[in-house]
């Protein structure tokens, strides 16, 4: 099959490490496969897809890129001079601006929902935007079991409904393996917590931020991620002064786009993700699979694959959250214990199974081109 991917970027995110394993299995399954960028900024993924011999083709560069409506017309042209049997997107620009050209080209379309919520679905006025987008696509594969329901009930939609597939998120979890833990942290004396994460709305690196100043001295936080939107760099300069407001300076270092997140897994003591919701958020799996306890807000997209497993604290509660980092540093059976629970439980999310789906649904779709 020639099958296209499209996304706005290849960023720091779940998302684009996703997009980055699946065509890399595709490939080894034989399919001919191909990445479309709305921004081609030249990233470690982007080189890495490169590197293994598939095509990266992009419409513009720079983060106004993402969001460029005119972009339709490029993806209009580009459609007409290639023909592909499953255009797969991501992201609402990538979803929306495709559904578009499809009016023009004839196309089968997939997409992925990769978060139970997001900024959109608070204006009630974009609902009917919504519904004829979704409209225009064949398949929408959903990350989770919740990340399906948030989106019916949004859509209120019956007839979509049967549109709707559920395929979860898988990593690789042999990256997590052997690994050498990361020098920058590993010489650090007392107890390291980790939170990877671009900065995003969505995120909440904050709450961790003000856990830190509940925690003793020898307590120190790494954040990494990167920025990449105005607006972005905008959520991390208020973590900045948050941190220099609490005297907190000396304790918490901010690493920025980071490759060996598997290294930085393997020096911390705990890892959490502060989030105000996600879809099956992949750093979570990455982090039980590396064997480290993990730590989550009691959110959509977290609570199904964290309870159980790792540990939950209340959205926002900051002294919460605190305690449950200090029990989980401080007490080493139970840090074992929830770091061993985490472990069997990332086995459920192997990144073949995710491939393996994905491709049943594509030959599905298929014939019917």
């Amino acid at each position: 099959m020639r099958i296209l991917h499209i996304i706005t970027s290849l960023r720091t995110g779940g998302a684009e490490r996703l997009v980055t394993d699946l065509l890399l299995r595709l490939q080894g399954e034989g399919d001919e496969v191909a990445l479309l960028l709305f921004d081609g900024t030249e990233t470690p993924l982007y080189v890495e897809l490169e590197q293994a011999g598939i095509p990266v083709y992009s419409l513009s560069s720079g983060c106004s890129a993402m969001r460029n409506p005119l972009l339709v017309i490029k993806l209009v042209h580009f459609f007409g001079r290639n023909h592909y049997d499953i255009i797969h997107t991501h992201n609402t620009s990538c979803q929306l601006l495709a559904a578009a050209a499809s009016l023009f080209r004839q196309m089968t379309l997939v997409t992925t929902e990769h978060n139970t919520s997001n900024r959109r679905r608070q204006w009630k006025w974009f609902r009917p935007v919504d519904r004829w987008m979704y409209s225009r696509y064949r398949r929408v594969v959903c990350v989770s079991g919740e990340t399906g329901t948030m989106l019916q009930v949004w859509l209120a939609r019956p007839d979509l409904a049967g549109r709707i597939v559920v395929i979860p998120n898988g990593i690789d979890r042999r990256r997590m393996s052997g690994v050498v833990p990361a020098e920058d942290l590993a010489v650090r004396t007392g107890f390291k917590v980790l939170m990877v994460a671009a900065f995003r709305p969505e995120k909440d690196q904050s709450t961790l931020i003000r856990a830190l100043n509940f925690l003793p001295e020898d307590y120190r936080l790494f954040l990494a991620g990167g920025a990449e939107t105005p607006e972005n760099q905008a959520l991390m300069d208020k973590c900045r002064q948050l941190v220099s407001d609490f005297g907190l300076t000396e304790r918490v270092r901010f690493l920025g786009v980071r490759t060996d997140v598997p290294a930085l897994l393997a020096a911390a003591d705990v890892f959490v993700l502060s989030s105000h919701h996600e879809g099956l958020s992949l750093s979570v799996l990455e982090g039980m699979a590396s064997g480290t306890p993990v730590v989550a807000c009691d959110v959509e997209g977290l609570r199904d694959i964290v309870q159980d497993a790792g540990l939950l604290f209340p959205f926002g509660d900051a002294r919460k959250l605190a305690d449950i980092i200090r029990r989980v540093c401080e007490e080493p059976v139970f840090g074992w214990t929830i770091a061993r629970r985490c472990e069997e439980r990332a086995r459920c999310f192997d990144i073949a199974e995710t491939v393996r789906r994905h491709r049943e649904l594509y030959v599905s779709l298929k014939p019917e081109i």
